[in-house]
């Protein structure tokens, strides 16, 4: 819950910030105070490098957690209000729960398949304008940025299994960030000009949604019986974020992403429901 809220936050401070910074200088400072924030932590912990024949799992994160999606992201918020943009990657749940079925042989409930069914109809009324499918270039870049997300959560499940939360989020912003760094140059001059205000902005989307919502979001993976159980909590998102971009940018959702939400809220809450059957069902069962 946690990231969550962070994350919430993040969709109505990146809208902000792309007032004035752009897609690519947005996506390098954001990481850069990230790295900056969690390499004193990293000292100060002691963590070891990761072994030689991982590293490869962790530049694969960098780029999928990290450079992909945060510039997919970005290229989402640019176009699309905080409220829609939130409810674009609640399809990530989705998409974990159906790629870990397939990657881990994680088994879902009967029940908990309706729930992903609910939630993919919510989506679907999403997407509908005056009754007809529509498919704008920022929701496409959010999908692709969903489609990021999702691979990141199975490589996190993937890596926390023999690493701990702080090493699979460090070592992945690292990567992620040294990629990103080929948008220095225009970071650069684009934070020279940049208010007092803007930069607070860019740093808090570093430090909190970005440093420390990872860490707290890969402890849920390592901590969790199942992918889809932490994946899932995404779809609460989407009503924080409706409500943060109204208190905070005076952003009003429009009737198909109210309905849509709504549809996508009741299937997370139908899921939650029956993992709690699944568990009382099976008390003695080992986590994976």
């Amino acid at each position: 819950m946690v990231t969550i809220f962070l994350w919430s936050l993040a969709f109505v401070l990146t809208r902000l910030a792309l007032r004035h910074f752009s897609v690519y200088s947005l996506g390098f400072l954001r990481y850069l105070a990230a790295s900056l924030t969690l390499l004193p932590m990293a000292l100060a912990a002691g963590i070891k490098p990761p072994r030689r024949g991982d590293l490869k799992w962790f530049v694969a994160a960098g780029a999928l957690g990290f450079f992909i999606y945060m510039i997919a992201f970005n290229k989402g918020c640019e176009t699309v209000n905080v409220s829609t943009s939130s409810v674009m990657l609640a399809t990530v749940p989705v998409m974990t729960a159906l790629f870990a079925r397939l990657v881990f042989g994680e088994r879902l409930r009967p029940l908990q398949w309706l729930a992903i069914a609910v939630e993919f109809a919510g989506i679907v009324v999403l997407t509908m304008k005056d009754g007809t499918l529509t498919l704008n270039s920022g929701i496409l870049w959010l999908l692709l940025a969903a489609v990021s997300l999702c691979s990141y959560n199975l490589l996190q499940r993937f890596l926390t299994r023999s690493y701990s939360a702080l090493q699979v989020t460090t070592y992945g912003i690292f990567a992620g960030t040294l990629m990103l760094a080929v948008f220095l140059p225009s970071s650069i001059g684009e934070a020279r000009d940049a208010s007092a205000r803007l930069i607070s902005y860019v740093v808090f989307l570093g430090v909190f949604p970005s440093a420390v919502a990872y860490v707290t979001w890969a402890k849920a993976f390592a901590k969790a019986e199942r992918t889809s159980y932490v994946s899932n909590y995404m779809f609460v998102t989407p009503f924080l974020t409706t409500l943060q971009g109204f208190l905070l940018v005076n952003e009003l959702p429009d009737l198909a992403t109210v309905t849509g939400g709504a549809i996508i809220l009741s299937g997370a809450f139908l899921f939650a429901f029956g993992a709690e059957e699944r568990r009382a069902a099976t008390p003695g069962e080992s986590t994976r």
